[in-house]
């Protein structure tokens, strides 16, 4: 019965699971906190997750290890394998002028959008790791002189789990390689000339491994004693639909802070428009992607105005009518990633003295949440995606109110697994596939799975489509 670790080094915190690797059955368990905040020193990341781990019973007899990280950041290393600065994480916005500027240097408009959506898949946007180092070059150029090699913070990980080998050492893979904007799903390669132009020249970038490739092995101090191997690892989003299993005409949609929906596709995604990042994904195919700024705190801003907890949120929405008679809340509470409305605001349409009440304000605010997901699902279908079912996870698929709602928005079966750790768990299973070998990663069952069937409501979507248009922009 070999053992695998799984890690999950998101924004917030760090999260071990031990499972067996046969069976994904889980046997331990850690987790650390993260400080907040959009720029952070890695060593805070390494000392999470060795708290972690002691929590989970250290990695002594465990034959693999794999590290799923927050995707995006930039770590800079100097000649030595020092950090130069402090890591710039993904929801750090600072590099947003940055990113114009390289698809303007591109051709502007959407001549620029088009010529970064087919060399990379996605269009610069703050959160690329790309963005970031045009910005050290420009804001901190003391600092860029002394960077010989960049990496992600998931690669970061691997290589201190390895023993900090050197920067040759440096280890990847495609999925979060694909969210840099200096390597292409599509061509499965570095654009080390779109390096060079961001920051000014060229670095040491890691290597790009395969899904079932090891990255090296622990090192002996960490308990490694056993020559356990490390995984390529690989993206939060990507680990995460590796955990929940998700393969072609899945689509995973993850109600956080924030909202994302992805799809494990079989071809490579190009949107020059920008609402879907092209993606790779951890098991060989591509993930693409589309990320909402509005989910649970949706529901969760709709309880405070209410003076109801969320499970009594969820109660009222359910006792008012599909579509609550006319009344539609469009959700852009913190502005909108997708579509690009950065200045808009929330508001609520449809007001009469049949709508003024507590239930169908909770309706709106349910429906218009998994409305505007359902237009990241929307553009997911125009690139090509095929979405027989949609698995709904994260904190706001715990509501009963969103589960027995999405269907009727999404227009296809809805299936909720019970709430976990899919991205530590997504982890874990690519290190059973690195320890187990084989073509494919092990089947690992999901016990306590809940199924909706469709139940579409076109009304819903109807509604929402033309409130959404009326949405004012903050002056």
């Amino acid at each position: 019965m070999p053992l695998v670790a799984g890690v999950d080094s998101s924004t917030q915190s760090c999260k071990v699971v031990i499972r067996d690797a046969e069976t994904g059955a889980l046997l331990r368990q850690g987790r650390a906190p993260h400080p907040d905040g959009t720029e952070v020193d890695p060593e805070a990341w390494w000392q999470a997750l060795r708290s972690a781990a002691d929590q989970a019973g250290g990695f002594a007899d465990v034959a693999a290890i794999s590290v799923a990280g927050q995707q995006h950041g930039m770590v800079c290393l100097d000649e030595d394998g020092r950090v130069v600065r402090p890591a710039l994480l993904w929801n750090d916005t600072r590099s947003a002028d940055a990113a114009a500027d390289l698809i303007e240097e591109a051709g502007g408009g959407a001549a620029g959008r088009r010529f970064w959506a087919e060399a990379t898949g996605s269009v610069p946007v703050a959160s690329f790791t790309l963005t970031k180092l045009r910005w050290l070059a420009s804001h901190e150029p003391e600092l860029a002189a002394r960077v010989a090699a960049v990496c992600l913070p998931h690669d970061w990980l691997t290589w201190r789990l390895a023993g900090a080998p050197g920067l040759g050492a440096l280890r990847t893979d495609r999925g979060d390689a694909s969210g840099t904007s200096y390597w292409s799903p599509a061509t499965d390669d570095y654009r080390l000339d779109l390096l060079e132009q961001g920051f000014g020249r060229r670095l040491v970038v890691p290597e790009v491994l395969g899904p079932a490739e090891s990255a090296g092995k622990l090192a002996d101090d960490l308990g490694g004693s056993g020559g356990a191997l490390l995984g390529a690892g690989t993206g939060d989003n990507a680990a995460a639909a590796l955990g929940v299993g998700a393969g072609p005409g899945d689509v995973i949609v993850s109600i956080g802070t924030s909202g994302t929906v992805f799809s494990v596709a079989d071809v490579p995604a190009g949107d020059e428009s920008g609402a879907v990042a092209g993606f790779a994904d951890a098991s060989g195919r591509f993930l693409p992607l589309v990320a909402t700024l509005n989910a649970a705190r949706v529901l969760d801003a709709a309880a405070a105005m209410l003076g109801v907890n969320l499970d009594e949120l969820a109660q009222l929405a359910l006792s008012a009518p599909a579509g609550a008679d006319g009344l539609v809340m469009v959700p852009y509470l913190e502005g909108e990633r997708t579509p690009n409305r950065p200045l808009a605001t929330g508001a609520v349409h449809g007001l009469t003295l049949r709508t003024s009440t507590p239930a169908h304000l909770a309706r709106a605010a349910v429906e218009g949440m998994l409305c505007a997901l359902a237009d990241g699902l929307d553009a997911l279908i125009a690139q090509g995606a095929v979405a027989r079912r949609v698995i709904l996870i994260g904190g706001g698929a715990r509501s009963a109110a969103v589960r027995q709602i999405a269907p009727q928005v999404f227009g296809c079966p809805v299936v909720v697994p019970p709430a976990g750790e899919y991205v530590a768990d997504g982890a874990a299973r690519q290190a059973a596939w690195v320890a187990l070998g084989g073509a494919a990663p092990p089947t690992w069952a999901v016990e306590g799975t809940e199924e909706y069937a469709a139940a579409a409501v076109p009304a819903v979507r109807d509604q929402y489509a033309a409130a959404r248009g009326l949405v004012l922009d903050r002056r």
